[in-house]
């Protein structure tokens, strides 16, 4: 067994999403949460990929900023159409406008990943995108799919890890995890990378 091994690093998931908690669970290392609070507005010009990996890093700046010796995960996702970054609906009106565009397009998930090390200060970080192209979508079924899955909370008006998948054509990424917030295929990578086994040893 090696000194990281035996010594184990404290992780903290800097996020207040129960997806991405969820999703870190799969990983079986014993971590926490905390929800920091940052300026997540874009900068003037700031394209997609660049503000997802600033804003988690900007998380796990300020998740760590309390902790002297711990690995902290940031992450931030958006996802954009034709250029525009697209927003959370907030209701059902706007998740069926948002589904009514998307329909026969495709949509990039632009997912930022942050593993800093508060120790060293060293931060790591990565995007990882993921291409959605939906189906043509009629009025009728995006109603019925907005009823039912409820996505308005989510960029784009759907939940992938839910019914969401049905109005997929096809997906086009790296880790599929990357889609609901937490690329896991990546971020296991960089724990290895840091000293904490994944998957656990026992």
């Amino acid at each position: 067994m090696s000194y990281a091994e035996a010594h184990p690093r404290t992780l903290i998931l800097a996020s207040g999403s129960p997806y991405r908690a969820e999703l870190l669970q799969r990983l079986a290392v014993p971590f926490t949460t905390a929800t920091p609070a940052i300026d997540e507005s874009p900068r003037p010009g700031e394209d997609p990929a660049t503000l997802v990996c600033r804003l988690a890093e900007a998380k796990a700046r300020a998740a760590g900023a309390a902790h002297a010796d711990a690995l902290i995960i940031g992450s931030d996702q958006n996802a954009a159409h034709d250029g525009q970054i697209l927003g959370k609906p907030g209701d059902e009106e706007r998740a069926r406008a948002q589904l009514g565009r998307l329909s026969g397009g495709t949509v990039t998930f632009h997912t930022g990943l942050c593993l800093l090390d508060t120790a060293t200060g060293e931060a790591r970080v990565e995007e990882v995108p993921c291409r959605v192209t939906f189906r043509d979508l009629d009025p009728a079924e995006i109603a019925a799919y907005v009823r039912r899955d409820r996505p308005l909370d989510c960029a784009g008006s759907f939940r992938s890890e839910g019914l969401g998948i049905s109005l997929f054509q096809r997906m086009e990424t790296d880790d599929p995890t990357a889609l609901i917030g937490l690329p896991l295929i990546r971020l296991a990578a960089l724990l290895r990378d840091a000293g904490i086994a994944v998957p656990p040893r026992d």
